[in-house]
């Protein structure tokens, strides 16, 4: 299954959280909050299979991830040792294009990816352009001057809030510790994805 490239606004709608995080998709024209479709209003109790897979999918559509993305992550995560919905949650954090969005440099993790994609950043000052690079604690990603004076850039440096555990210079900025769990994606249960993986 390839990466979700339609509306956010209607995801956000579905799922009934803020996908990008900021509550735009609340805020823009009549700020709607029901499911889209002209049903959408409607009380329908979900069975367990819906309830485990849409919160999946709450995590695909926030951080941008295809299935098969997904599933790699949590296969990795549930061969490490502890909690394995921490630790998936905490493996997605550490992906290059959400750490230059949570350093402020880009207003949407869409936007983020983009500018890695387009070779725009270094990781411990050597060529990073895959999005879905991990990251680790110590690692330093630095924007290159390219970019720099990109008013978009500018402007996403002025809205957005750098995350309490990165460390920001300029342009460069340091992943200085793992998030804490209590600290990003309040919304999601990550136990309801680790049981819908189990018990597929």
């Amino acid at each position: 299954m390839s990466r979700y490239l339609k509306s956010i606004f209607k995801k956000s709608r579905r799922y009934g959280i803020s996908l990008l995080e900021n509550n735009k998709e609340f805020t823009k024209g009549k700020g709607r909050t029901t499911a889209p479709g002209q049903h959408g209003a409607k009380k329908v109790k979900p069975s367990d299979y819906q309830l485990h897979l849409y919160e999946k999918q709450k995590v695909r559509f926030m951080y941008g991830l295809n299935e098969r993305q997904f599933k790699k992550i949590y296969k990795e995560a549930s061969k490490k040792t502890g909690v394995t919905g921490h630790i998936m949650l905490q493996m997605i954090e550490s992906r290059l294009d959400n750490l230059v969005f949570r350093a402020g440099f880009a207003r949407t993790r869409a936007q983020a990816r983009q500018f890695v994609v387009h070779n725009h950043f270094l990781l411990n000052g050597h060529k990073a352009n895959i999005p879905s690079m991990q990251i680790k604690v110590g690692d330093v990603i630095e924007m290159k001057p390219s970019l720099q004076a990109n008013v978009q850039v500018k402007d996403a440096m002025e809205a957005m809030t750098v995350s309490s555990w990165l460390k920001k210079d300029g342009f460069k900025v340091t992943y200085s510790r793992l998030p804490e769990r209590n600290e990003f994606a309040k919304e999601i249960n990550e136990a309801l994805i680790v049981e819908y993986y189990n018990r597929r």
